[in-house]
């Protein structure tokens, strides 16, 4: 294997790789709701929603398209020097999908991906690397709007929701729309499908480009559509249990019809933007849609201080996976060649594995996802009150998992799970 092929392969190998970690990042965005809600069981909704990402990534390529050739200026620069801008860009995206998940916070793969590439770019070449105008009008600008429409579609459909349904005895309604719950959820997961794989068969196609296998004008080649519809698959089964314990029980206490209101507001807008060949971040958009629903439900609680946690990460997420992505650029260029990139490699390898081997301190999991969330009661100074501050609720592992509740649709009983203390 010749070096310029065995550093291709590393970068394909990568892509793949953060598409695995966008799975079981962003798991919460379509599964959230009707796992607190009890629409669907925690291991069932995972593996449905990773049915349908695997499915979704097959109807489109709009999207690849716009990561392909609407991020790095393909004028500007070519050959090794493009496969290096990708790699590491790619090791920028999956230490910032990483280190939000440790810390239970739904932040925008997309972005992560985006913010690693753009400052490999900067790094390598400059401003003249960046395609700004793809950037701004593609990135920025949905970024910004995406959650507060969401927020508004899902606040008015929520107070609908309510309305229409206010003579309906609560068990009965609760029961109809943990169904719809399933229905919707599964829309959401289709769509992520749609809008997330496709962006790294964007960064695949980028490398490929990069490499001489195919033309910049060539058609997205199947068995990138299938590797990167599988990885992600793959990730969504393996399921992020972390964010979702944040999205289902820490931003919102969801019941059924906000679940319903909230995935089919997420579901229409990020369908309209796979169609459109917006990247559009499904995190963005899950959250402001449960954000809706607890502004348009009387007397619902929304945690503030869980949101502002989410929104500071929002804002940085950009910047802090730019500066990873030029940290790894400038590395793998200083030392040159196929063995910079296998340095940078392992370097990823490493720190992957210290997250993995740091989350399993605090497990979260299918058993105690949907325990309480009790974050504004842990102790100060301690492990659980550390975790409380970026964004999760304190987990007892010394211990078998709270109980939790599970939904059996169909007959509107609940079915409690656990082991006493």
């Amino acid at each position: 294997m010749t070096a310029e092929l065995l550093v291709l392969t590393i970068v394909i190998v990568t892509a793949l790789a953060f598409d695995f970690t966008n799975g079981f990042h962003d798991t919460g965005n379509a599964m959230a709701p009707s796992i607190a809600t009890g629409a669907l069981r925690p291991k069932v909704a995972v593996a449905l929603s990773a049915t349908l990402n695997l499915l979704g990534a097959f109807l489109s390529v709009a999207v690849a398209a716009t990561v392909a050739k609407g991020i790095v200026s393909l004028d500007a620069v070519q050959g090794e020097a493009l496969l290096f801008i990708v790699f590491a860009g790619l090791v920028g995206g999956i230490i910032w999908n990483l280190a939000t998940w440790l810390f239970g916070l739904p932040s925008s793969s997309s972005h992560a991906l985006f913010g690693g590439l753009i400052g490999a770019a900067l790094a390598a070449l400059g401003t003249s690397g960046v395609e700004w105008g793809g950037v701004l009008g593609r990135v920025v600008l949905p970024a910004l709007l995406a959650p507060v429409v969401a927020g508004l579609v899902s606040t008015v459909g929520t107070r609908l929701i309510y309305k229409i349904t206010s003579g309906v005895p609560a068990e009965k309604r609760g029961r109809g729309f943990r169904w719809g719950q399933i229905g919707s959820a599964s829309m959401i997961s289709l769509a992520h499908g749609t809008n997330d794989a496709q962006k790294t068969m964007g960064v695949i196609f980028l490398a490929l480009v990069a490499h001489g296998a195919i033309n910049a004008d060539d058609p997205m080649p199947f068995w990138v559509k299938a590797a990167c519809a599988i990885a992600i698959a793959a990730g969504t089964y393996f399921g992020g249990w972390r964010v979702i314990r944040t999205l289902g029980k820490g931003l919102v206490e969801i019941d059924s019809p906000q679940g319903m209101a909230a995935d089919s507001s997420s579901a229409a807008i990020i369908l309209t933007s796979s169609h459109l060949g917006l990247p559009l971040s499904t995190t963005h958009v899950a959250t402001g849609s449960i954000m809706g629903t607890g502004l348009g439900r009387k007397g619902a609680e929304v945690r503030w201080a869980v949101a502002g946690r989410m929104a500071i990460a929002w804002v940085i997420t950009l910047p802090a996976a730019g500066l990873v992505g030029a940290a790894c650029w400038a590395l793998a260029h200083y030392i040159g060649g196929a063995t910079g990139v296998i340095v940078v490699f392992a370097i990823l390898l490493a720190m992957a594995g210290w997250m993995w081997n740091r989350s399993r301190r605090q497990a979260v999991n299918a058993e105690n996802v949907n325990a309480d969330w009790a974050a504004d009661t842990a102790p100060a100074g301690s492990p659980d009150a550390s975790a409380a501050a970026h964004g999760a609720a304190p987990l007892d592992t010394a211990h078998e998992p709270p109980p939790t509740a599970h939904a059996t649709v169909g007959d509107g009983s609940r079915r409690f799970k656990g082991a006493a203390r």
